[in-house]
């Protein structure tokens, strides 16, 4: 789609935006551009569902009066309109109240080192493969099993994008990145019992995706588990999350310890800096700079570097989640976090799925979890789940329509081990996570 010639032309135009900032009276001005183009092609039942191909740009800036602070947005990127946008961020700065801790990042924090971190590789599939594949990956999950009855159908999307972004500071930087993936999600049935469950795969290179075939038969056998699910009586036990879901309790300690929360007073690890969070061998940190992986990135949403940092070692809270306003708001420095982390990594143990499964003996395995109940203010957490019970270290049957709950806080204090298991397919790095006991509510 673009080369450096492009990129070029695009830091042109962030440029173009940034004087005419000055020339309209702006002290501080950051814009930014993006040009994304892709293609999404889905195919049910062996036929061709869509095929939708994508085309978007937009550019946007941010004017400073001073403390005072505009923002507009536009798709066009005729000069005219580069113009207007601009008019439109300024006339915004000059009727809003001050803001003392608005503005720019500090100078000394933008990024000055752009390596190569192995983020673009563009797959050149025209819209017949991509078909060709979708129904290669659904056939596989249909001819799996006699007791897969229907289908969701499969999807093959491919995605390049480039992002420009620029400031008054000087900073001026573009890259270029992919992303491709490939999903599909079928139904089984045995009796009265109809189940649907899915696989995905997901990569920066096409090359990297697991095959069709494969994710195809993961989406069958991931479904046909989950036949004649039961409820359980309501009780207390240990639960295991599999890596998957392992994710969402990562993220919901992002929430907690990310600058918006904290200066709003509003989550339940407020003033826990320094302090133990989780058991001693927990180890979470970033690693932004992981070549080819799918959060990796040299700065943050405002230019400020990336870095490799501890957010918890040996269990104890290290460090927030902050961007430029929120960390002035604490009277503290940007993490370098403007758009949240990057590659976000909690170590894993030695153990595997099926050792862990061991280790934990007798309780809950989750493998879905539907809802929203997540009180990031007090830590409750109460979710709709299902999965399998596990017996003497042995899966004995599938489990659905019931609740797991308890509180975060507790939750982190109470993890067990963490897998080998590591799910690679996001910004979050995990394996599975045991968890030492929850209330589970069913029956």
């Amino acid at each position: 789609m673009q080369n450096q010639e492009h990129i070029n032309h695009l830091k042109n135009l962030v440029q173009s935006l940034l004087d005419e900032a000055k020339k309209q009276g702006a002290t501080a001005a950051e814009a930014g551009l993006s040009q994304e183009d892709g293609l999404s092609v889905s195919a049910r039942l062996g036929e061709v569902e869509t095929i939708e191909h994508h085309c978007d740009q937009g550019l946007g800036i941010t004017v400073y009066f001073g403390q005072r602070k505009g923002s507009a947005s536009t798709s066009d990127l005729s000069p005219e309109s580069i113009k207007e946008t601009v008019s439109a961020a300024c006339s915004i700065a000059r009727y809003t109240s001050e803001d003392s801790f608005a503005g720019l990042p500090d100078p000394e924090l933008l990024a000055t080192e752009f390596p190569d971190l192995d983020v673009n590789h563009p797959w050149g599939i025209h819209a017949d493969e991509a078909i060709a594949i979708a129904i290669e990956c659904e056939n596989a999950a249909r001819a799996y099993h006699a007791d897969i009855s229907n289908s969701e159908g499969a999807t093959v999307n491919t995605h390049q994008g480039i992002r420009v972004l620029g400031n008054s500071l000087g900073f001026l930087q573009g890259y270029q990145s992919t992303r491709h993936s490939l999903s599909c999600s079928v139904l089984a049935q045995r009796g009265d019992s109809m189940q649907r469950d899915y696989w995905f795969t997901v990569a920066r290179n096409a090359a990297d995706l697991e095959s069709a075939n494969d994710v195809g038969i993961k989406a069958a056998e991931r479904t046909l588990r989950r036949l004649e699910a039961r409820r359980l009586p309501t009780q207390q036990c240990p639960v295991l999350f599999s890596a998957e879901i392992a994710t969402s309790l990562l993220g919901s300690l992002i929430g907690a310890i990310s600058g918006g929360a904290l200066y709003r007073k509003s989550s339940f690890l407020l003033d826990a800096l320094d302090t133990p969070i989780f058991p001693d061998f927990v180890h979470v940190y970033e690693q932004p700079h992981l070549r080819g992986a799918l959060g990796s990135g040299n700065y943050d949403g405002e230019g400020v570097a990336t870095q490799t940092r501890d957010l918890v070692s040996d269990g104890i809270l290290r460090s927030y989640v902050l961007a430029s306003y929120s960390a002035r708001k604490l009277g503290l420095k940007s993490t370098g976090n403007a758009g949240g982390v990057r590659n976000l990594t909690i170590t894993p143990g030695a153990l595997d799925f099926q050792a862990l499964v061991q280790h934990m003996h007798t309780g809950l395995l989750v493998t879905e979890l539907m809802g929203q109940g997540v009180n990031n203010v007090t830590g409750d957490y109460s979710r709709g789940a299902a999965g399998f019970w596990v017996e003497n270290g042995v899966i004995q049957f599938p489990v659905e329509e019931i609740t797991i709950a308890g509180n975060l806080k507790e939750m982190f204090k109470q993890i067990v081990a963490i897998g080998s298991d590591v799910d690679y397919r996001g910004n979050i790095r995990t394996g599975s996570i045991l968890v030492e006991k929850m209330s589970v509510a069913g029956e």
